[in-house]
């Protein structure tokens, strides 16, 4: 049986959409401006309740069906309409919730390279996981397929943090993330992307 990894090198687009991934459409989405390329990976990460693995409340939250009543930290969530493209669980497992083609909401107010609204030309990653907690190898691995088969579909140039994209209002996915390690991944598997250059 093929690994997960090497089924991801395998899968194939389809208007945006990612055969390596589960799809869970998420109606949180919009159209990216006319003749925008797709230039930038935003790394974020998510777990709901924060530290609790596992269940399906990001994939509810996203797609709109997230009970505020449900649990105490739900509550500040209630109405909130966000989305990212991709989630990757704590065992390497992808969800898709956006096409690619389109805009997902996952950046919010943000700047990068002198350009505001990072939504616009960029491809939003959550991984499961707790700002300053660490993240699991296969989550890394997952990740490293999936900006590989995003950079040979979409100009890809780099690949930063919601933190560098919204310094002081955001601080994941912190510093429980490996940033040197991912740089060491990609550059094995020959991708030359611009990391933060705090991770240099």
């Amino acid at each position: 049986m093929a690994s997960r990894t090497e089924r991801a090198r395998r899968a194939r687009w389809h208007r945006g959409w990612w055969t390596g991934a589960r799809r869970c459409p998420s109606p949180n989405h919009g159209a990216r401006p006319p003749g925008t390329a797709v230039s930038l990976v935003v790394v974020h990460s998510i777990s709901l309740p924060p530290g609790v693995y596992g269940g399906d409340a990001v994939e509810r939250l996203f797609t709109n069906r997230l009970d505020a009543g449900e649990h105490p930290y739900y509550e500040r969530l209630r109405g909130l309409r966000v989305s990212a493209h991709f989630l990757i669980r704590r065992r390497g497992d992808c969800v898709q919730f956006v096409s690619c083609d389109d805009r997902a909401w996952h950046a919010g107010a943000s700047r990068w390279a002198g350009r505001d609204d990072c939504n616009d030309w960029s491809i939003g990653i959550e991984l499961e996981g707790l700002e300053g907690d660490t993240f699991e190898a296969a989550q890394y691995r997952a990740l490293v397929a999936l900006v590989g088969a995003l950079a040979r579909r979409y100009p890809i140039g780099e690949i930063v943090g919601h933190e560098h994209v919204a310094p002081g209002r955001k601080a994941d996915p912190g510093p429980g993330f490996d940033w040197a390690r991912l740089g060491r991944a990609l550059r094995r598997g020959g991708l030359a992307l611009a990391l933060p250059p705090s991770a240099a």
